[in-house]
């Protein structure tokens, strides 16, 4: 008995141990998992300052994929965080265009925090994992739920609050266009914007908002768009609405934003929400009070043309004073807003932008006690959905760095300039000219001169070549080429001159791909050489295929 219970003790023993082993390795393995975790994200910490914790882990919302329901009500989430003393500086990231892959954003966010912002609004639409029954809202490249946790990690790192953007009401093209909710459009022709009046239009946006805000547990803001509502009215169902209540388009616009402000007000105790501040410009005073949302959101006034009327904008900021609204945002632009093929930022007109909100900013005492509380730098990558791509972010950070610096000195000085091209490596700028001079030490610096050289000399040197080399018109014209005949002697006179420029410019596209890819999804390097390489490019390679054919022949007759 005495040797069983010594042999029970002792395996006893072993167990124990070896938990405690167990134990121990699992500890060690988590530990070193989090090291190097910390050590990837603080790479830079000892040039772009220390590191900071992260916060808790994104939990998964559940959705029901048979219709569309309102999310379950789970705790209220506590939003702790008091940055209202807090003048904010955010970067726009429109991501219905062009969206950057994460390792992107692991350059730019340590310099966005360099040049001086704290803040980044995100605009997502397609670009975030949508699941569940909003899963065909996804584009093919979406970001991952670990890309959405990990560019939250990325932006506390560097002390950039993330601010997310759901459109809520205008600018669904992404939604709207889809069979499954085309039921859901103001008018059925038009995939712009939601009508108010179907019920299945708010249990979509809850699911929406629940999903996006259930990845953003970090958040303090969420910005719901609500601009350029357009068609609101004409729909059927808002025609029915205004003829039976006597209302009009702008208590239909107010009804529907409320329903949206009651549902996170209720859900994200909290949090608080901003929206473009468009659609609140025709709304009066009173309309605005008895709707009662001054008290769950900030406006946000947006105005992108270089030499704008200060006291126009005073006029709108009185009219939120005097709506009961506590603070009041500011947008202006660093690219994305002169032009819907505008490939380059002109940087004279977006500094004249921020010097004219400069401007409105020192004038806001006199609107006490509405108090300003950030401005956001917008950088639009689409007008819309269905528009063609503008400018490039890494083109557009020039722009941006003088933008940035611009509000944060409180105006362009020698100091301000010194500052943004020590920054940006450059040494010297033209803001007329809208160039800089240098090799450029930013992230995304050599597609900013690909795409300078391509702007400059891809058209103007292909058209030369077709246009007014004498040789190819005199004996290589449309005609020759069409019935392929063609005198060796006089096309080998400008032949080798077409091939060399054909193979500089195939070669140079070639990098510009490659770098390119480096930094976006294979959807918007398509896009963007479909649009602005390709229509150049394209003649002068036909005219080689051509010349190669037809000199193979030696000579012989006209084809019929």
């Amino acid at each position: 008995m005495a040797f069983q219970r010594s042999h029970k003790l002792n395996l006893l023993r072993i167990v124990v141990l070896l938990l405690v082993a167990l134990a121990g390795i699992k500890f060690l393995f988590r530990d070193s998992l989090t090291l190097q975790l910390h050590k990837h994200i603080s790479k830079d910490s000892t040039f772009w300052g220390d590191a900071g914790d992260s916060g808790p882990q994104s939990q998964a919302v559940e959705v029901h994929p048979a219709k569309i329901t309102a999310p379950r009500q789970g705790p209220k989430q506590q939003f702790p965080k008091d940055l209202s003393a807090t003048e904010m500086r955010l970067v726009h990231l429109d991501l219905k265009g062009a969206a950057p892959r994460v390792s992107y954003l692991e350059q730019l966010f340590p310099f966005l925090s360099r040049l001086g912002a704290n803040g980044i609004l995100i605009e997502y639409e397609d670009m975030f994992p949508f699941k569940g029954e909003l899963e065909v809202l996804k584009s093919p490249y979406a970001y991952s739920e670990e890309d959405i946790e990990w560019i939250q990690q990325l932006a506390e790192l560097h002390k950039l609050e993330v601010v997310p953007l759901v459109q809520t009401f205008g600018h669904v093209e992404f939604i709207l266009k889809h069979t499954k909710y085309q039921h859901l459009r103001e008018v059925e022709r038009f995939p712009n914007s939601f009508n108010p009046h179907v019920p299945d239009t708010l249990a979509l946006l809850k699911v929406m908002l629940s999903q996006v805000m259930e990845k953003h547990r970090r958040s303090s803001w969420i910005h719901i768009g609500a601009d350029e509502v357009f068609h609101l009215g004409e729909g059927k169902d808002s025609r029915n609405w205004m003829s039976r209540n006597k209302g009009d388009t702008g208590t239909i616009y107010l009804n529907h934003i409320k329903e949206v402000l009651d549902f996170i007000s209720t859900q994200y105790r909290g949090l608080r929400v901003l929206m473009w501040d468009d659609m609140l410009r025709k709304i009066s005073v009173g309309a605005l009070q008895e709707s009662g949302i001054a008290k769950h959101v900030s406006p946000v006034v947006w105005f992108y043309a270089p030499d704008f009327d200060a006291e126009q904008i005073g006029q709108f900021i009185t009219k939120y004073m005097e709506s009961g609204f506590e603070a009041v945002w500011f947008a202006s632009a660093f690219k994305g807003t002169t032009g819907p093929t505008q490939t380059w930022p002109p940087l004279s007109s977006h500094l004249k932008n921020q010097l004219s909100w400069l401007r409105v900013r020192e004038a806001m005492p006199r609107f006490a006690p509405l108090r300003f509380q950030g401005i956001v730098l917008t950088g639009w990558q689409r007008y819309d959905h269905y528009s063609v791509l503008c400018e490039l972010l890494p083109v557009g950070i020039p722009s941006l760095a003088i933008c940035l610096q611009t509000l944060v000195n409180g105006g362009f000085t020698e100091e301000t300039r010194r500052k943004v091209l020590e920054v940006l490596g450059f040494q010297s700028m033209q803001l007329e000219q809208s160039t800089c001079e240098g090799r450029g030490a930013f992230p995304g610096a050599e597609i900013y001169h690909m795409v300078e050289q391509l702007n400059r000399h891809l058209k103007e040197s292909i058209t030369k070549m077709l246009e007014e080399e004498s040789a190819i018109k005199g004996w290589f014209s449309p005609y020759h080429r069409k019935h392929q005949f063609g005198n060796p002697r006089n096309m080998e006179s400008f032949g080798s001159k077409v091939l060399k420029l054909h193979e500089d410019w195939e070669g140079f596209v070639r990098d510009l791909r490659a770098r390119l890819e480096s930094i976006y999804f294979p959807d918007t390097v398509e896009e963007w050489m479909e649009e602005n390489v390709n229509p150049h490019l394209d003649p002068l390679r036909d005219l080689v295929r051509d010349y190669r054919a037809i000199i193979r022949l030696n000579a012989q007759p006209k084809a019929p």
